[in-house]
């Protein structure tokens, strides 16, 4: 490791077993609550009124949406489990190289994009702003020196903890 990682604190450890992880844990699970409910309800309507291109994308789109949500909802309860002690992180280690937190992206500028039922195209918004901000936590507690590495030789360390943190937790 660099001279310069052995200086950075990793506040990732701590933030993942803190209030905000808590947080990150409500709000993730209510996600998956939220789009299954609409998915099975208000989703279901909408869609068998949609024109053809965009009763296609939506299909396609649902089922990338809840393997995005499951996916993440699979992080936080391996997480969530090393927090509580009920898994050793080696144990999470194992079972968290099943669980894909990236390449799950959208082509907003695909035919029938805007056709979409507007709470359906917020719900996938929503979920791809969670799956950065837990994937950019993945990296911090699991991969530390690939987190590190997006950082500029010439960029206060400091900074650049609070900005990943900000990335991690949504603030503004």
């Amino acid at each position: 490791m660099s001279e310069r990682g052995l200086n950075t604190v990793s506040f990732a450890g701590h933030a993942a077993s803190s209030a905000q992880f808590k947080a990150l844990y409500a709000e993730g699970m209510g996600l998956v609550e939220e789009t299954a409910s609409y998915l099975d309800g208000p989703g279901r309507t909408a869609s068998k009124v949609l024109p053809r291109m965009a009763s296609v994308l939506y299909a396609a789109e649902s089922m990338r949406l809840t393997t995005r949500l499951m996916q993440m909802a699979s992080w936080l309860l391996l997480q969530r489990a090393v927090n509580n002690g009920e898994m050793s992180r080696e144990q999470v280690l194992s079972e968290k190289s099943k669980v894909r937190l990236d390449s799950f992206n959208v082509d907003r500028s695909a035919p029938g994009w805007n056709d979409l039922p507007e709470t359906f195209r917020d719900l996938i918004e929503r979920s791809l702003r969670l799956q950065n901000r837990v994937a950019l936590l993945d990296r911090e507690i699991y991969r530390p020196q690939e987190a590190t590495a997006f950082v500029p030789d010439n960029q206060n360390g400091v900074k650049a903890q609070i900005k990943l943190l900000q990335t991690a937790f949504g603030a503004n």
